[in-house]
């Protein structure tokens, strides 16, 4: 049985609920079995100020966790930390790691979302990508900033501009293959389908990627993979997506 720290902030109804989901299949194919212990940082409206003051609670949530003697730590925080500049997801990556192991005196990885969907479109070759987010446009422009000071050109976005981190946690993924048919795919290798830990999007993510042809990956769908990478386990289920091995016929192909 494996035990899944997570830290979440604290408006988000999601992470919660997608990733849980996600593992479920994977016990289903792969017959693991987990348990998971959240923590919680303050926020409530999704701007620059608010965001900086739930990495700085980061902390506490990582010694929290870690009491738990998790197996693995899962920093559902994704903007926020790009917000913060090029490459921020490592420094922050290695702290949590180390206050954990102050906590519990055992060595335990961190992964960030912010981090994994760098990591995992670098890792599935996705250099030029769409990118569909909940945010004011200006947050939009600090992810896309982020990917492309990390090697990954945004050819097309959207803004769903919703400022509330509630009302993000209650948009309906049933909406999101219309704001993919508003995106230029013409020249895209993929589709970030929800850059936010707080979107709902797991329900549309097969039939995106099935409709378009295209891989599609999720901030939740990226976190998921390097969960189990971090856990030394296959990052396989299905209806997840590209992160989760689920690669449209044409990728396949060539994979």
């Amino acid at each position: 049985m494996k035990r899944i720290g997570l830290i979440v902030p604290s408006s988000n109804v999601t992470m919660e609920t997608e990733i849980p989901e996600m593992l479920r299949r994977h016990a289903e194919r792969h017959g693991t079995g987990w348990t998971f212990h959240s923590s919680r940082a303050r926020l409530h409206t999704v701007d620059v100020e608010s965001l900086a003051a739930m990495v700085n609670d980061g902390e506490r949530c990582a010694a929290e966790v870690a009491d738990a003697r998790v197996d693995v730590i899962a920093y559902a925080c994704l903007v926020a930390l790009m917000s913060r500049g090029a490459g921020a997801h490592i420094a922050i990556e290695k702290r949590l790691g180390d206050i954990a192991l102050e906590a519990s005196a055992k060595r335990t990885p961190v992964v960030s979302s912010a981090g994994a969907l760098v990591r995992t479109l670098g890792q599935l070759g996705l250099k030029r990508v769409a990118v569909v987010a909940p945010y004011m446009p200006p947050l939009t422009k600090l992810v896309i900033d982020y990917l492309e000071k990390s090697g990954i050109t945004v050819a097309d976005s959207i803004s769903l501009s919703v400022a509330d981190n509630l009302l993000v946690g209650r948009l309906d993924p049933a909406a999101l293959p219309g704001y993919v048919a508003r995106l230029k795919l013409a020249a895209v290798d993929g589709i970030v389908l929800s850059a936010c830990v707080q979107m709902p999007s797991l329900p549309a993510v097969q039939p995106v990627q099935d409709q378009t042809g295209l891989p599609v990956v999720t901030a939740a769908t990226a976190t998921t993979r390097e969960i189990l990478l971090a856990l030394g386990l296959e990052p396989a289920l299905p209806e997840a997506g590209a992160a989760l091995g689920s690669l449209p016929p044409a990728r396949r192909a060539t994979a």
